[in-house]
């Protein structure tokens, strides 16, 4: 079924989440997707990764298809470069932690996002070192790594924070 969409601009619906995901869709596994976020208008920021979970619907109509015709137009290339390894939590984790450092996190509610760094990852429990708002890190936070449901990195957002880590924290 995603076969059909690969480098395409489609937009995720999830049962169990009033949040929908718009992007180019980069790559995907039994348990995540990857896409090329497209958060507004003809924009690309960043990536997200989806929990292959609960999904309702995915949605590619004429409105897509144009934005993503002025997408492409821009010369904005979506290609295997963009391809990270997705096949479980940990193998995604491991390699944003070394290649981008920040991710942010959400649980099925989107009330909330945590922004870190891996500190550990066990069956049981995933650490990261959190990420304030004004570029500090405020200690562990702990999650059940079951609950993690979407993990986004390389965004205008995140990458503007990084700038401001004081250097003794890097």
């Amino acid at each position: 079924m995603m076969e059909q969409y690969l480098r395409q601009l489609i937009e995720i619906e999830f049962q169990d989440k009033k949040q929908t995901y718009t992007g180019f869709l980069i790559d995907y596994s039994d348990d995540w997707i990857l896409l090329r976020n497209n958060p507004v208008d003809y924009i690309l920021d960043g990536f997200v990764i989806l929990r292959n979970k609960n999904i309702e619907a995915i949605h590619r109509d004429e409105g897509h298809i144009f934005t993503e015709k002025v997408i492409r137009l821009k010369g904005i290339n979506i290609n295997s470069e963009d391809i990270i390894p997705i096949q479980d939590l940990s193998s995604i984790l491991q390699f944003l932690d070394r290649k981008y450092d920040i991710f942010q996190l959400a649980k099925k509610s989107s009330k909330a996002v945590y922004l870190g760094r891996l500190i550990s990852l066990s069956e049981d429990e995933l650490l990261i070192d959190f990420l304030e708002t004004r570029g500090n890190f405020g200690g562990e936070l702990g999650f059940n790594p079951e609950k993690i449901r979407v993990i986004e990195f390389d965004t205008d957002y995140i990458n503007s924070l990084k700038l401001v880590i004081p250097e003794n924290e890097k």
